[in-house]
């Protein structure tokens, strides 16, 4: 009883002086969360070079539109040695491959995955890495997969299924070969994502103790969620976020997502309160009108994603880890090409001046760096390039 009431007597006092010492760091810019010692991630920051300028390849492993769907002969002619060959002229160190794992992902056997899918993705991996690109496997599941990781049982699937899928590619170099545990989780609970980020880390990390791995933090792996996160233990870890702020100008057009979307055409960028009236006249309610008008007074350009990418920046530097940006893009349907060239060349150029390195999405979907069409030639969109700062190839002239 002693004991219980002199903690109690003391407990205001010591409130008292908590209170001063948060005020105190607060005053002084401090973080509170401070890592407990400088962890060595030389490894990953090494290898994070390796990852400066690179290309989402879409459409090929994952958003399959082909009716047939994820066939054979899908894998062997959708991209082939001549697009690696591309990829590398124009200027991309790195591929980002998308891999969805509905197709070979079974309940209750998710560690048993059929043998001849993996060695598509073997051939995928050795035409990229034949023209000296590193590439990043990018586990990239539909919605509904990704909802039903709020079920416990379906996490514990997910990590068999990991543990066999970073097992078979463990023997790839460890420098060219990065794995992405999941592409933009879909969970609200951020601390939820946080505990099942760790577990597939740590089943990738088992079958392949040598390779880095990107994580990103929850809700479409947003910037603001990234910074929200403690980095893991593990130090050979690169941390990653998308970017397409603000969403009313990078997918104008869009038929998913946000409905009035769809109707969004031409909206510029950069946007001031004037350029973006006659889109607004265009919008057929007041709510959506409005949010236009927003876009507008927000004056979207350089330095407003300077904004974002300071926050990230400052994130990094605190807790000592390298990090990426490995989406980011337009929709091309919709947006003026001069705006989403200005767009691009914006937020690459702050990625990089943030020492960031990027992937765009996408080398040949909605959001292209090429457009393909069939028994015709591939076509280089030059301004995209551009904006980029990559080089158009000669044929592309």
């Amino acid at each position: 009883m002693g004991a219980t009431r002199g903690a109690i007597y003391r407990a205001p006092f010591f409130h008292y002086l908590l209170r001063l010492a948060i005020i105190a760091a607060i005053s002084a810019g401090i973080s509170l969360a401070q890592p407990q010692s400088t962890p060595d991630n030389s490894l990953a920051k090494s290898r994070a070079q390796h990852l400066r300028h690179g290309i989402n390849m879409s459409e090929w492993f994952a958003q399959v539109h082909d009716p047939k769907g994820y066939t054979k002969e899908h894998f062997e002619t959708w991209n082939t040695p001549a697009d690696a060959a591309l990829i590398k002229s124009i200027g991309f160190d790195h591929v980002r491959l998308s891999v969805n794992p509905g197709p070979i992902f079974h309940r209750n056997q998710a560690d048993q995955i059929p043998a001849d899918y993996l060695a598509e993705i073997d051939l995928a991996i050795k035409m990229l890495l034949d023209q000296n690109l590193a590439v990043v496997l990018d586990i990239h599941p539909d919605e509904d997969f990704k909802q039903k990781l709020a079920s416990d049982e379906t996490v514990e699937q997910f990590t068999d299924f990991w543990r066999a899928f970073a097992k078979h590619f463990s023997a790839y170099d460890p420098g060219k070969v990065f794995f992405e545990a999941l592409n933009e989780p879909e969970m609200r609970d951020r601390y939820r994502w946080y505990g099942i980020q760790i577990r597939l880390v740590g089943a990738i990390r088992e079958a392949a103790p040598q390779h880095t791995i990107l994580v990103e933090g929850a809700r479409w792996a947003n910037d603001d969620d990234l910074i929200f996160l403690e980095p893991l233990r593990d130090t050979n870890i690169i941390y990653n976020f998308h970017f397409y702020e603000p969403h009313i100008f990078t997918h104008q057009g869009a038929t998913w997502g946000v409905n009035s979307w769809h109707y969004l055409k031409g909206l510029p960028y950069p946007s001031d309160p004037d350029n973006v009236r006659a889109t607004a006249a265009t919008v057929p309610d007041d709510y959506n009108r409005l949010l236009i008008m927003r876009y507008g007074a927000d004056r979207w350009n350089l330095a407003r994603i300077n904004v974002d990418f300071d926050q990230v920046a400052t994130w990094a530097r605190h807790w000592n880890v390298p990090v990426v940006c490995n989406e980011f893009g337009v929709f091309r349907y919709a947006a003026k090409p001069e705006d989403r060239a200005a767009w691009l060349k914006d937020v690459r150029s702050s990625l990089e001046k943030h020492n960031f390195g990027w992937t765009m999405w996408d080398y040949s979907g909605g959001f292209g760096v090429i457009t393909k069409s069939p028994n015709q030639p591939t076509q280089v969109d030059p301004l995209t390039v551009s904006a980029l700062g990559l080089h158009v190839p000669e044929q592309a002239h």
